[in-house]
């Protein structure tokens, strides 16, 4: 019994001694409150609940029914769709200046409004005094909103930029309806700053499909608004 009075009763403060600081507990974060709150004022912030971006809403209206005229199909799931959209940019002068990496990683992040990965070296070679785990580039893999959002941008704002285009070419798919396009540099996107970020980034972009073959991939992404170069007849 004695013992437990003696927990009860709180030690007396002696005189003069300095009162120790009261320390503020700071309410427990919950898990998808901080990850919200850490991309919210970037440009890799979640969108709204219900959004939907007008050139997914034109797939399912438009190019979905033309797809299934076009090429006798009985079912939707027959029809061929963009599944990602992989973005590379090569950083050559990343094995020396860790600054450039990091730019084309913030100007990939502006673009394609999601964090890209860190590409590093799988071998050596030494005629390219380049090492086994260096960093030669930044990638970054579109898929669901993100990719129809980039793939929008893309057609109305950073195609229209590009100097003297007619067109894509369409050898340039890889015969399993997947598109590979090359970039001289990455200032025909309107997000990058040029002034911050002066110098030209080649880039190359693919656009992954279920097509399984070119006639299929093409006509997909051209009801899709990608505009080609036309047959010569």
């Amino acid at each position: 019994m004695a013992k437990e009075i003696k927990k009860d009763i709180k030690p007396e403060k002696k005189p003069g001694q300095p009162q120790a600081a009261k320390q503020d507990k700071k309410p427990k974060e919950h898990k998808s409150q901080a990850v919200v709150s850490s991309v919210a004022a970037g440009p890799v912030a979640p969108p709204p609940q219900g959004y939907v971006v007008r050139l997914k809403e034109a797939y399912f209206s438009r190019v979905l029914p033309a797809l299934l005229k076009d090429f006798n199909l009985t079912s939707p799931m027959a029809a061929p769709k963009v599944t990602k959209i992989v973005i590379n940019i090569g950083v050559t002068e990343a094995k020396e200046n860790i600054q450039a990496l990091d730019l084309a990683k913030e100007d990939l992040t502006l673009i394609s409004g999601q964090a890209p990965q860190v590409r590093r070296a799988k071998k050596s070679i030494s005629n390219f005094k380049l090492r086994e785990g260096m960093p030669i580039g930044v990638r970054v893999t579109l898929r669901g909103i993100r990719m129809f959002e980039f793939m929008d941008r893309f057609i109305s704002l950073a195609v229209p930029r590009i100097r003297d285009f007619q067109g894509f070419d369409a050898r340039l798919f890889d015969g399993r309806g997947n598109l590979n396009i090359g970039l001289k540099e990455h200032h025909i996107f309107p997000e990058v700053n040029m002034e911050k970020s002066p110098k030209p980034h080649g880039m190359n972009i693919t656009f992954v499909t279920t097509a399984g073959d070119n006639k299929k991939g093409q006509a997909l992404l051209e009801y899709l608004g990608l505009p080609f170069k036309k047959a010569k007849v």
